[in-house]
């Protein structure tokens, strides 16, 4: 059997300036931050992140849980790592806003169902998906976030936009639990888009919180196959969901 298992060093050591990165996680809830402080070490730049958010910045959120640090994509934004962010939140991350405002960044806001479609299409090898959302606005008419022309679909009288899959370089991806060929699962809201982003690269990085042998546990409670995944990182800590 290969053995997936690898530092977080490793696991980003293909990344390179310009490429285009997926990041799992809901304002960080499942985000893997050991793959996120292994990008900033290595410094890369000019990176597309396509994220449900941007993450969140150092005292996010407030009370008990504020972070001593910023959180998933909030990390590359506080070192202008990122140059395109492909999301569908950025009112929470300020330097999101402050980035823009100097100029540093780009953002292209897709709705969140269509943001998990487009990946998820790529992941399945779709062509793209259909959905009505944006239809009879100015999305029928703006490119997308690739600066790929849209077009309206009509069947039995009713329209919809064609939406064209996302693809990556790489996925980071943070299970709640993942045996060593890379079968993993998540827990309460760290699915969100961990599962969609598995094979919707053409490398998939998982940072587990919990690792087991191959059979330790029922296998029936995996939801994505170890055949998606090509590296697995040890480390991740348990943060709050």
């Amino acid at each position: 059997m290969i053995n997936k298992i690898m530092t977080a060093d490793e696991a980003v050591a293909g990344v390179k300036d310009g490429m285009t990165i997926m990041v799992g996680g809901f304002l960080a809830t499942g985000s893997p931050e050991v793959l996120m402080d292994a990008l900033v070490r290595k410094g890369v730049k000019h990176l597309t992140v396509i994220a449900n958010d941007g993450g969140l910045d150092v005292g996010q959120p407030a009370g008990e849980f504020a972070g001593k640090t910023s959180r998933g994509v909030g990390k590359l934004l506080d070192n202008h790592m990122v140059d395109h962010l492909i999301a569908s939140h950025i009112g929470v991350n300020p330097k999101i806003n402050e980035q823009i405002a100097e100029g540093t960044l780009k953002y292209t806001l897709v709705p969140q169902g269509t943001l998990a479609e487009k990946i998820r299409a790529a992941a399945y090898g779709l062509g793209g998906v259909l959905t009505p959302t944006g239809v009879g606005t100015p999305m029928e008419t703006e490119v997308d976030e690739l600066g790929r022309t849209k077009k309206v679909v009509e069947i039995e009288g009713k329209k919809y936009l064609f939406e064209m899959p996302l693809h990556a370089d790489y996925a980071f991806i943070r299970p709640s639990l993942a045996d060593k060929f890379g079968n993993y699962m998540c827990a309460k809201a760290t699915k969100n888009f961990n599962y969609v982003m598995a094979g919707a690269a053409k490398h998939t990085i998982i940072a587990p919180e919990k690792i087991v042998e191959i059979g330790e546990v029922n296998p029936d409670i995996f939801q994505v196959a170890g055949v998606l995944v090509d590296g697995i990182v040890e480390g991740e800590k348990r943060w709050q969901i």
